[in-house]
């Protein structure tokens, strides 16, 4: 009897595997995208904004003449709720190969636009008195088959 319900649960299992992959894959994929949620403090919309467009907006050039970074957005959300974001940057990579590269490499970016890496991070530390990270995704495009 084991046997028999073995044998009866293995043909079930081979068969709704075989149905699952009856669909021919119809996307490749594409580039990877990063997206950060930023609330900005109440009166530091404008003081944030000129941030991203100095020293961040520099940093993205940088990256998209590396190769790395193949294009960036800022959204402004209309109306947010308390304790959501207002602004929304969308940063797409060519690959996820871009996010594996040595410490050395990322810092040598950091240090260019800021002068150092401390006064890298001590940027980072000045930045939260006019933003709050509220979170984000890494997510891969896929992109349909023609």
């Amino acid at each position: 009897m084991r046997t028999i319900l073995a044998a009866a649960a293995l043909a079930l299992g081979l068969s709704s595997a075989a149905m699952a992959q009856n669909a021919p894959r119809t996307y490749d994929l594409g580039p990877v995208w990063q997206i950060s949620y930023i609330e900005t403090k109440a009166g530091m919309f404008d003081d944030y904004l000129a941030y991203l467009n100095s020293t961040w907006r520099s940093i993205q050039e940088a990256e998209k003449a590396r190769g790395d970074v193949l294009d960036y957005r800022v959204l402004a959300i209309d109306s947010p709720r308390d304790g959501e974001a207002d602004v929304v940057l969308m940063v797409q990579y060519k690959n996820m190969a871009v996010f594996d590269r040595s410490l050395e490499e990322g810092e040598a970016v950091m240090a260019k636009a800021f002068g150092s890496v401390p006064k890298s991070n001590q940027a980072a530390v000045s930045r939260e008195s006019v933003r709050v990270l509220r979170g984000g995704l890494t997510a891969r495009e896929l992109t349909f088959k023609k």
